[in-house]
Protein backbone atom coordinates (compact mmCIF):
# COMPACT_ATOMS: atom_id res chain seq x y z
CA UNK A 1 0.00 0.00 0.00
CA UNK A 2 1.37 3.40 -0.97
CA UNK A 3 1.58 6.43 1.26
CA UNK A 4 -1.27 8.04 -0.70
CA UNK A 5 -3.41 4.96 -0.12
CA UNK A 6 -2.71 5.07 3.61
CA UNK A 7 -3.56 8.73 3.88
CA UNK A 8 -6.77 8.21 1.91
CA UNK A 9 -7.74 5.28 4.08
CA UNK A 10 -7.00 7.17 7.29
CA UNK A 11 -9.02 10.15 6.09
CA UNK A 12 -12.04 7.89 5.60
CA UNK A 13 -11.95 6.48 9.13
CA UNK A 14 -14.76 7.86 11.26
CA UNK A 15 -16.09 7.05 14.74
CA UNK A 16 -17.67 3.62 14.84
CA UNK A 17 -21.06 4.80 16.11
CA UNK A 18 -21.42 7.97 14.02
CA UNK A 19 -24.47 7.42 11.84
CA UNK A 20 -24.05 3.66 12.15
CA UNK A 21 -25.31 2.73 15.60
CA UNK A 22 -28.20 0.72 14.16
CA UNK A 23 -25.83 -1.16 11.85
CA UNK A 24 -23.54 -2.05 14.79
CA UNK A 25 -26.50 -3.28 16.82
CA UNK A 26 -27.93 -5.20 13.88
CA UNK A 27 -24.64 -6.94 13.11
CA UNK A 28 -24.09 -7.90 16.77
CA UNK A 29 -27.59 -9.39 17.09
CA UNK A 30 -27.29 -11.27 13.79
CA UNK A 31 -23.90 -12.67 14.82
CA UNK A 32 -25.34 -13.81 18.16
CA UNK A 33 -28.25 -15.56 16.45
CA UNK A 34 -25.97 -17.38 13.98
CA UNK A 35 -24.54 -19.76 16.59
CA UNK A 36 -26.94 -19.78 19.54
CA UNK A 37 -29.35 -21.90 17.50
CA UNK A 38 -26.64 -24.48 16.77
CA UNK A 39 -25.61 -25.09 20.38
CA UNK A 40 -28.93 -24.90 22.24
CA UNK A 41 -30.60 -28.21 21.31
CA UNK A 42 -28.22 -31.09 21.97
CA UNK A 43 -27.80 -30.40 25.75
CA UNK A 44 -31.58 -30.88 26.26
CA UNK A 45 -32.18 -33.89 23.98
CA UNK A 46 -32.71 -36.03 27.10
CA UNK A 47 -35.41 -33.64 28.29
CA UNK A 48 -37.10 -33.72 24.88
CA UNK A 49 -36.97 -37.53 24.83
CA UNK A 50 -39.14 -37.65 27.96
CA UNK A 51 -42.04 -36.21 25.92
CA UNK A 52 -41.57 -38.08 22.63
CA UNK A 53 -39.01 -40.51 21.14
CA UNK A 54 -35.81 -39.07 19.67
CA UNK A 55 -34.28 -41.79 17.43
CA UNK A 56 -30.54 -41.57 16.83
CA UNK A 57 -31.18 -41.17 13.09
CA UNK A 58 -33.29 -38.04 13.73
CA UNK A 59 -30.68 -36.54 16.06
CA UNK A 60 -28.11 -37.25 13.36
CA UNK A 61 -30.27 -35.50 10.75
CA UNK A 62 -30.64 -32.51 13.07
CA UNK A 63 -26.85 -32.40 13.34
CA UNK A 64 -26.64 -32.62 9.54
CA UNK A 65 -29.08 -29.74 9.00
CA UNK A 66 -26.58 -26.87 9.57
CA UNK A 67 -23.99 -27.82 6.93
CA UNK A 68 -26.68 -28.86 4.42
CA UNK A 69 -28.51 -25.55 4.82
CA UNK A 70 -25.26 -23.58 4.76
CA UNK A 71 -24.26 -25.22 1.47
CA UNK A 72 -27.73 -24.85 -0.11
CA UNK A 73 -28.40 -21.27 0.95
CA UNK A 74 -24.82 -20.31 0.15
CA UNK A 75 -25.95 -20.77 -3.46
CA UNK A 76 -29.47 -19.29 -3.16
CA UNK A 77 -28.79 -16.23 -1.00
CA UNK A 78 -26.76 -14.25 -3.59
CA UNK A 79 -29.68 -14.60 -6.01
CA UNK A 80 -32.10 -13.30 -3.38
CA UNK A 81 -29.74 -10.46 -2.46
CA UNK A 82 -29.47 -9.23 -6.05
CA UNK A 83 -33.28 -9.08 -6.27
CA UNK A 84 -34.14 -7.76 -2.79
CA UNK A 85 -31.00 -6.15 -1.34
CA UNK A 86 -28.86 -7.01 1.68
CA UNK A 87 -31.08 -5.51 4.37
CA UNK A 88 -34.34 -7.09 3.18
CA UNK A 89 -32.78 -10.53 2.95
CA UNK A 90 -31.29 -10.01 6.44
CA UNK A 91 -34.82 -9.39 7.78
CA UNK A 92 -36.09 -12.50 5.97
CA UNK A 93 -33.23 -14.59 7.37
CA UNK A 94 -33.77 -13.44 10.95
CA UNK A 95 -37.52 -13.90 10.55
CA UNK A 96 -36.95 -17.52 9.51
CA UNK A 97 -34.66 -18.06 12.53
CA UNK A 98 -37.26 -16.52 14.86
CA UNK A 99 -40.14 -18.62 13.54
CA UNK A 100 -38.02 -21.77 13.51
CA UNK A 101 -36.84 -21.33 17.10
CA UNK A 102 -40.38 -20.78 18.34
CA UNK A 103 -41.53 -23.80 16.32
CA UNK A 104 -38.84 -25.94 17.95
CA UNK A 105 -40.30 -25.05 21.32
CA UNK A 106 -43.76 -26.09 20.08
CA UNK A 107 -42.66 -29.36 18.45
CA UNK A 108 -44.96 -32.33 19.09
CA UNK A 109 -42.70 -35.09 17.77
CA UNK A 110 -39.23 -35.66 16.33
CA UNK A 111 -40.40 -34.90 12.77
CA UNK A 112 -41.77 -31.45 13.61
CA UNK A 113 -38.62 -30.74 15.63
CA UNK A 114 -36.52 -31.67 12.58
CA UNK A 115 -38.61 -29.45 10.26
CA UNK A 116 -38.38 -26.51 12.68
CA UNK A 117 -34.63 -27.00 12.95
CA UNK A 118 -34.31 -27.00 9.15
CA UNK A 119 -36.16 -23.66 9.05
CA UNK A 120 -33.81 -22.24 11.70
CA UNK A 121 -30.73 -23.21 9.73
CA UNK A 122 -32.19 -21.99 6.46
CA UNK A 123 -32.23 -18.56 8.08
CA UNK A 124 -28.79 -19.04 9.59
CA UNK A 125 -27.45 -20.17 6.21
CA UNK A 126 -28.73 -16.96 4.59
CA UNK A 127 -27.32 -14.79 7.38
CA UNK A 128 -23.93 -16.50 7.12
CA UNK A 129 -23.63 -15.25 3.54
CA UNK A 130 -24.99 -11.77 4.29
CA UNK A 131 -22.83 -10.84 7.26
CA UNK A 132 -19.47 -10.14 5.57
CA UNK A 133 -21.01 -7.99 2.79
CA UNK A 134 -23.07 -6.08 5.37
CA UNK A 135 -19.91 -5.36 7.35
CA UNK A 136 -18.12 -4.27 4.21
CA UNK A 137 -21.01 -2.02 3.15
CA UNK A 138 -21.43 -0.16 6.44
CA UNK A 139 -17.89 -0.32 7.88
CA UNK A 140 -15.30 -0.18 5.06
CA UNK A 141 -13.15 2.03 7.29
CA UNK A 142 -13.46 -0.31 10.32
CA UNK A 143 -13.38 -3.66 8.59
CA UNK A 144 -10.87 -5.40 10.86
CA UNK A 145 -12.54 -4.14 14.05
CA UNK A 146 -16.05 -5.14 12.96
CA UNK A 147 -14.93 -8.55 11.70
CA UNK A 148 -13.27 -9.17 15.05
CA UNK A 149 -16.43 -8.06 16.87
CA UNK A 150 -18.56 -10.25 14.61
CA UNK A 151 -16.47 -13.41 15.10
CA UNK A 152 -16.09 -12.79 18.84
CA UNK A 153 -19.86 -12.45 19.32
CA UNK A 154 -20.36 -15.67 17.33
CA UNK A 155 -17.84 -17.49 19.51
CA UNK A 156 -19.53 -16.15 22.67
CA UNK A 157 -22.96 -17.24 21.45
CA UNK A 158 -21.59 -20.72 20.77
CA UNK A 159 -20.51 -21.49 24.33
CA UNK A 160 -23.27 -19.56 26.17
CA UNK A 161 -26.31 -21.71 25.23
CA UNK A 162 -24.88 -25.01 26.56
CA UNK A 163 -24.22 -23.25 29.87
CA UNK A 164 -27.83 -22.22 30.39
CA UNK A 165 -29.83 -24.75 28.31
CA UNK A 166 -30.11 -27.48 30.94
CA UNK A 167 -30.75 -25.15 33.93
CA UNK A 168 -33.43 -23.37 31.88
CA UNK A 169 -34.98 -26.70 30.89
CA UNK A 170 -34.97 -27.86 34.52
CA UNK A 171 -36.56 -24.63 35.70
CA UNK A 172 -39.07 -23.86 32.92
CA UNK A 173 -39.12 -26.88 30.61
CA UNK A 174 -37.24 -27.76 27.43
CA UNK A 175 -39.73 -25.85 25.26
CA UNK A 176 -38.80 -22.56 26.93
CA UNK A 177 -35.12 -23.51 26.82
CA UNK A 178 -35.28 -23.95 23.03
CA UNK A 179 -37.63 -21.07 22.16
CA UNK A 180 -36.11 -18.33 24.32
CA UNK A 181 -33.26 -17.72 21.84
CA UNK A 182 -35.87 -16.41 19.37
CA UNK A 183 -35.89 -13.16 21.36
CA UNK A 184 -32.42 -12.25 20.05
CA UNK A 185 -33.27 -13.13 16.45
CA UNK A 186 -36.49 -11.10 16.62
CA UNK A 187 -34.62 -8.17 18.16
CA UNK A 188 -32.08 -8.45 15.35
CA UNK A 189 -34.73 -7.65 12.74
CA UNK A 190 -35.54 -4.26 14.31
CA UNK A 191 -32.38 -2.32 13.32
CA UNK A 192 -32.58 -3.52 9.70
CA UNK A 193 -36.31 -2.71 9.45
CA UNK A 194 -35.68 0.78 10.84
CA UNK A 195 -32.82 1.33 8.37
CA UNK A 196 -35.02 0.16 5.49
CA UNK A 197 -37.80 2.55 6.50
CA UNK A 198 -35.29 5.37 6.96
CA UNK A 199 -33.71 4.74 3.57
CA UNK A 200 -37.13 5.00 1.90
CA UNK A 201 -37.83 8.42 3.43
CA UNK A 202 -34.33 9.67 2.60
CA UNK A 203 -34.11 8.20 -0.90
CA UNK A 204 -35.66 11.14 -2.77
CA UNK A 205 -33.60 13.76 -0.91
CA UNK A 206 -30.30 11.93 -1.32
CA UNK A 207 -30.71 10.73 -4.91
CA UNK A 208 -29.20 13.80 -6.55
CA UNK A 209 -26.18 14.21 -4.20
CA UNK A 210 -25.46 10.48 -4.41
CA UNK A 211 -25.43 10.58 -8.17
CA UNK A 212 -23.04 13.51 -8.16
CA UNK A 213 -20.56 12.40 -5.52
CA UNK A 214 -20.84 8.60 -5.52
CA UNK A 215 -21.36 6.34 -2.56
CA UNK A 216 -18.60 6.96 0.01
CA UNK A 217 -19.18 3.61 1.62
CA UNK A 218 -18.76 1.78 -1.65
CA UNK A 219 -15.74 3.90 -2.50
CA UNK A 220 -14.00 3.00 0.74
CA UNK A 221 -14.56 -0.69 0.20
CA UNK A 222 -11.72 -0.96 -2.28
CA UNK A 223 -9.12 -0.62 0.47
CA UNK A 224 -9.42 -4.09 2.00
CA UNK A 225 -5.97 -5.41 2.80
CA UNK A 226 -5.57 -9.17 2.72
CA UNK A 227 -2.74 -8.78 5.22
CA UNK A 228 -5.17 -7.64 7.91
CA UNK A 229 -5.30 -10.53 10.35
CA UNK A 230 -8.75 -9.62 11.63
CA UNK A 231 -10.16 -9.54 8.12
CA UNK A 232 -8.42 -12.80 7.25
CA UNK A 233 -10.13 -14.48 10.18
CA UNK A 234 -13.46 -14.44 8.34
CA UNK A 235 -12.20 -15.44 4.91
CA UNK A 236 -12.86 -13.58 1.65
CA UNK A 237 -15.84 -11.20 1.59
CA UNK A 238 -18.16 -12.28 -1.21
CA UNK A 239 -19.74 -9.25 -2.91
CA UNK A 240 -20.07 -10.49 -6.49
CA UNK A 241 -20.52 -13.83 -8.26
CA UNK A 242 -17.23 -15.46 -9.15
CA UNK A 243 -16.12 -16.37 -12.67
CA UNK A 244 -17.11 -19.85 -13.87
CA UNK A 245 -13.72 -20.06 -15.61
CA UNK A 246 -11.92 -19.59 -12.29
CA UNK A 247 -14.18 -22.11 -10.56
CA UNK A 248 -13.64 -24.73 -13.28
CA UNK A 249 -9.88 -24.40 -12.89
CA UNK A 250 -10.03 -24.82 -9.12
CA UNK A 251 -11.53 -28.32 -9.36
CA UNK A 252 -8.35 -29.43 -11.15
CA UNK A 253 -5.94 -28.07 -8.55
CA UNK A 254 -4.95 -30.45 -5.69
CA UNK A 255 -4.35 -27.50 -3.35
CA UNK A 256 -8.02 -26.48 -3.65
CA UNK A 257 -9.13 -30.01 -2.70
CA UNK A 258 -6.79 -30.13 0.30
CA UNK A 259 -8.21 -26.80 1.47
CA UNK A 260 -11.70 -28.28 1.11
CA UNK A 261 -10.55 -31.27 3.19
CA UNK A 262 -9.21 -28.97 5.91
CA UNK A 263 -12.43 -26.96 6.01
CA UNK A 264 -14.60 -30.09 5.87
CA UNK A 265 -12.70 -31.68 8.75
CA UNK A 266 -13.06 -28.58 10.92
CA UNK A 267 -16.79 -28.32 10.20
CA UNK A 268 -17.28 -32.06 10.79
CA UNK A 269 -15.65 -31.84 14.21
CA UNK A 270 -17.85 -28.89 15.20
CA UNK A 271 -21.21 -30.20 14.02
CA UNK A 272 -20.72 -33.74 15.28
CA UNK A 273 -19.81 -32.28 18.67
CA UNK A 274 -22.88 -30.03 18.77
CA UNK A 275 -25.10 -32.92 17.67
CA UNK A 276 -23.69 -35.75 19.77
CA UNK A 277 -21.13 -34.72 22.40
CA UNK A 278 -23.61 -34.27 25.30
CA UNK A 279 -25.20 -37.65 24.52
CA UNK A 280 -21.78 -39.32 24.31
CA UNK A 281 -20.77 -37.82 27.63
CA UNK A 282 -23.97 -38.97 29.35
CA UNK A 283 -24.14 -42.47 27.87
CA UNK A 284 -20.43 -43.29 27.49
CA UNK A 285 -18.70 -41.25 30.20
CA UNK A 286 -21.44 -41.27 32.84
CA UNK A 287 -21.86 -37.52 33.30
CA UNK A 288 -25.17 -35.87 34.17
CA UNK A 289 -27.01 -33.88 31.46
CA UNK A 290 -26.10 -30.62 33.22
CA UNK A 291 -22.42 -31.60 33.35
CA UNK A 292 -22.60 -32.58 29.67
CA UNK A 293 -23.97 -29.12 28.82
CA UNK A 294 -21.14 -27.45 30.72
CA UNK A 295 -18.59 -29.64 28.94
CA UNK A 296 -20.08 -28.80 25.53
CA UNK A 297 -19.69 -25.15 26.51
CA UNK A 298 -16.03 -25.87 27.36
CA UNK A 299 -15.59 -27.43 23.92
CA UNK A 300 -17.17 -24.39 22.26
CA UNK A 301 -15.18 -21.92 24.38
CA UNK A 302 -11.93 -22.94 22.69
CA UNK A 303 -13.20 -21.28 19.52
CA UNK A 304 -13.11 -17.82 21.13
CA UNK A 305 -9.35 -17.48 21.69
CA UNK A 306 -8.68 -19.48 18.52
CA UNK A 307 -10.61 -17.00 16.36
CA UNK A 308 -8.49 -14.15 17.75
CA UNK A 309 -5.06 -15.80 17.98
CA UNK A 310 -4.84 -18.02 14.89
CA UNK A 311 -4.98 -15.24 12.25
CA UNK A 312 -2.28 -13.28 14.07
CA UNK A 313 0.02 -16.31 14.35
CA UNK A 314 -0.37 -17.05 10.66
CA UNK A 315 0.17 -13.48 9.49
CA UNK A 316 3.21 -12.93 11.72
CA UNK A 317 4.84 -16.37 11.81
CA UNK A 318 3.26 -18.36 8.94
CA UNK A 319 2.51 -21.09 11.45
CA UNK A 320 -0.13 -22.80 9.32
CA UNK A 321 1.25 -26.36 9.38
CA UNK A 322 2.17 -26.27 13.07
CA UNK A 323 -1.27 -24.98 14.05
CA UNK A 324 -3.05 -27.64 12.03
CA UNK A 325 -0.97 -30.47 13.46
CA UNK A 326 -1.43 -29.16 17.02
CA UNK A 327 -5.19 -28.84 16.56
CA UNK A 328 -5.64 -32.22 14.87
CA UNK A 329 -3.36 -34.22 17.20
CA UNK A 330 -4.80 -32.53 20.28
CA UNK A 331 -8.30 -33.50 19.16
CA UNK A 332 -7.09 -37.05 18.43
CA UNK A 333 -5.74 -37.37 21.97
CA UNK A 334 -9.03 -36.04 23.35
CA UNK A 335 -11.11 -38.53 21.34
CA UNK A 336 -8.84 -41.42 22.30
CA UNK A 337 -9.18 -40.38 25.93
CA UNK A 338 -12.98 -40.43 25.62
CA UNK A 339 -12.74 -43.83 23.95
CA UNK A 340 -10.29 -45.53 26.31
CA UNK A 341 -10.60 -43.69 29.65
CA UNK A 342 -14.17 -42.30 29.80
CA UNK A 343 -14.03 -41.56 33.53
CA UNK A 344 -16.28 -38.73 34.68
CA UNK A 345 -13.51 -37.35 36.87
CA UNK A 346 -11.15 -36.72 33.95
CA UNK A 347 -13.54 -36.30 31.05
CA UNK A 348 -13.12 -32.50 31.16
CA UNK A 349 -9.52 -32.94 30.04
CA UNK A 350 -10.54 -35.05 27.04
CA UNK A 351 -13.19 -32.50 26.04
CA UNK A 352 -10.67 -29.66 26.36
CA UNK A 353 -8.20 -31.51 24.14
CA UNK A 354 -10.94 -32.37 21.66
CA UNK A 355 -11.77 -28.66 21.68
CA UNK A 356 -8.36 -27.96 20.13
CA UNK A 357 -10.12 -28.88 16.89
CA UNK A 358 -11.45 -25.32 17.23
CA UNK A 359 -8.10 -24.15 15.87
CA UNK A 360 -8.94 -25.67 12.50
CA UNK A 361 -11.92 -23.46 11.57
CA UNK A 362 -10.24 -20.01 11.72
CA UNK A 363 -7.15 -21.64 10.21
CA UNK A 364 -9.21 -22.87 7.25
CA UNK A 365 -10.71 -19.41 6.69
CA UNK A 366 -7.32 -17.74 6.76
CA UNK A 367 -5.92 -20.33 4.34
CA UNK A 368 -8.72 -19.57 1.87
CA UNK A 369 -7.62 -15.92 1.88
CA UNK A 370 -3.87 -16.36 1.69
CA UNK A 371 -3.89 -19.21 -0.84
CA UNK A 372 -5.43 -16.93 -3.48
CA UNK A 373 -3.49 -14.19 -5.24
CA UNK A 374 -6.45 -12.27 -6.69
CA UNK A 375 -9.70 -11.24 -4.94
CA UNK A 376 -11.79 -12.90 -7.68
CA UNK A 377 -9.94 -16.17 -7.13
CA UNK A 378 -10.40 -15.85 -3.36
CA UNK A 379 -14.17 -15.56 -3.81
CA UNK A 380 -14.30 -18.60 -6.12
CA UNK A 381 -11.99 -20.56 -3.81
CA UNK A 382 -14.16 -19.69 -0.82
CA UNK A 383 -17.27 -20.93 -2.61
CA UNK A 384 -15.61 -24.16 -3.72
CA UNK A 385 -13.98 -24.94 -0.38
CA UNK A 386 -17.02 -24.18 1.75
CA UNK A 387 -19.53 -25.97 -0.51
CA UNK A 388 -17.35 -29.07 -0.72
CA UNK A 389 -16.42 -28.94 2.95
CA UNK A 390 -20.03 -28.64 4.11
CA UNK A 391 -20.93 -31.72 2.07
CA UNK A 392 -18.36 -33.65 4.12
CA UNK A 393 -19.61 -32.06 7.33
CA UNK A 394 -23.19 -33.04 6.46
CA UNK A 395 -22.26 -36.72 6.32
CA UNK A 396 -20.70 -37.24 9.73
CA UNK A 397 -23.45 -36.30 12.24
CA UNK A 398 -25.87 -38.63 10.45
CA UNK A 399 -23.20 -41.32 10.00
CA UNK A 400 -22.38 -41.30 13.70
CA UNK A 401 -26.06 -41.71 14.54
CA UNK A 402 -26.35 -44.70 12.21
CA UNK A 403 -23.18 -46.27 13.63
CA UNK A 404 -24.43 -45.77 17.18
CA UNK A 405 -27.76 -47.42 16.35
CA UNK A 406 -26.04 -50.29 14.54
CA UNK A 407 -23.36 -51.03 17.14
CA UNK A 408 -25.26 -50.03 20.27
CA UNK A 409 -22.35 -48.00 21.63
CA UNK A 410 -20.10 -45.01 20.99
CA UNK A 411 -16.78 -46.81 20.47
CA UNK A 412 -17.07 -47.14 16.68
CA UNK A 413 -18.29 -43.53 16.12
CA UNK A 414 -15.36 -42.23 18.19
CA UNK A 415 -12.93 -44.36 16.18
CA UNK A 416 -14.37 -42.98 12.92
CA UNK A 417 -13.96 -39.38 14.11
CA UNK A 418 -10.39 -40.11 15.18
CA UNK A 419 -9.64 -41.68 11.78
CA UNK A 420 -10.99 -38.59 10.00
CA UNK A 421 -8.65 -36.32 11.97
CA UNK A 422 -5.62 -38.53 11.34
CA UNK A 423 -6.44 -38.79 7.63
CA UNK A 424 -6.76 -34.99 7.38
CA UNK A 425 -3.24 -34.26 8.66
CA UNK A 426 -1.53 -34.77 5.26
CA UNK A 427 -4.08 -32.39 3.72
CA UNK A 428 -3.34 -29.83 6.45
CA UNK A 429 0.40 -30.12 5.83
CA UNK A 430 -0.07 -29.79 2.06
CA UNK A 431 -2.36 -26.78 2.46
CA UNK A 432 0.29 -25.17 4.67
CA UNK A 433 2.76 -24.87 1.79
CA UNK A 434 3.43 -21.23 0.83
CA UNK A 435 1.88 -21.27 -2.63
CA UNK A 436 -1.29 -19.83 -4.13
CA UNK A 437 -3.77 -21.74 -6.26
CA UNK A 438 -2.86 -19.47 -9.19
CA UNK A 439 0.82 -20.38 -8.85
CA UNK A 440 -0.08 -24.06 -8.51
CA UNK A 441 -2.09 -23.82 -11.74
CA UNK A 442 0.77 -22.08 -13.55
CA UNK A 443 3.28 -24.74 -12.44
CA UNK A 444 0.96 -27.54 -13.52
CA UNK A 445 -0.08 -26.10 -16.89
CA UNK A 446 2.95 -23.97 -17.81
CA UNK A 447 0.99 -20.81 -18.63
CA UNK A 448 -0.17 -17.65 -16.89
CA UNK A 449 -3.34 -17.89 -14.78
Amino acid sequence: MTGDDRSLRNSEVRPLWRGRALAVLGIVLVAFSLRSAVASLSPVVDHVARDFPMPSAVVGLIGTAPPVCFALFGLLTPLMERRLGLERVAVIALGAVTVGLVARGLAVDSSTLLIATALVFAGVGMANILMPPLVKKYFPDRLGLMMTLYTTVMAFSTFLPPLVAVPAADAAGWRVSLAMWAVFALAGTIPWIVMLLRSRTEAAASAAPSAASGDPVAAGSDHLSFEDAAALSTGPIVTAPSSSRVFSRLVRIPLAWTLAGVFGTSASMAYTAFAWLPTILVEHAGTTPQQAGLLLSLFAFTGLPASLIVPVLIVRFRATTALYVIGALGAVVGLLGLLLVPAASIVWLWVLLYGLAGLLFPLALVLISIRAREPETAVALSGFVQSTGYVLAAVFPFLLGVLHTTTGGWQVPLIVLTALLVASIPAGVYAGRHITVEAAWERRHGRIW
